[in-house]
């Protein structure tokens, strides 16, 4: 059986000479290699075949066959590691609590523990009669959140 730790060590060191880094890499037991990769600049799809052909060129099929998929961490996928989190300070995210309460905002900070978003309201003020803005922020530990995504906006 073809084990993560074959593919891992096929693939690292072009992955980290190109900052590139994995977030999910998983063999299930019928050998239908995952590998869904990132970086701080985004990979364009002729990358994604090149490490596909890597391991591909690197496994024998005649010896044990397998089904591959390489592919990006969509942006409609859940944030997984810290790296991730990191390189998307500043942008508006979705955050599911385990209560099951949506916020959304922008991140603006991220530590090994959790991280802050900041949300906007309009409010109220008394003795005024136009509403003011209010800026909130909503620290959270990993741990209290179902998931955490990226907002795709087109403003």
């Amino acid at each position: 059986m073809i084990t993560v730790k074959q593919i891992e060590d096929l693939i690292l060191d072009k992955l980290g000479e190109d900052g590139v880094f994995v977030v999910d890499l998983s063999v299930s037991t019928s050998n239908k290699i995952s590998v869904t990769l990132d970086s701080e600049n985004g990979i364009p799809i002729s990358y994604c075949i090149d490490i596909s052909r890597l391991i591909e060129h690197n496994l024998d099929r005649d010896n044990e066959d397998f089904a591959l998929e390489v592919s990006t961490a969509g942006l409609d996928q859940p944030l997984k590691l810290l790296r991730q989190y990191r390189k998307n300070i500043g942008r508006q995210v979705e955050v599911m609590t385990n209560e099951d309460v949506k916020l959304i905002g922008k991140l603006i900070s991220v530590d090994d523990e959790g991280f802050t978003v900041e949300t906007e309201e309009k409010v109220k003020i008394e003795g005024k009669k136009k509403k003011e803005l209010k800026i909130t922020p909503h620290q959270f530990k990993f741990e209290d959140v179902k998931y955490v995504k990226v907002v795709v906006s087109f403003k």
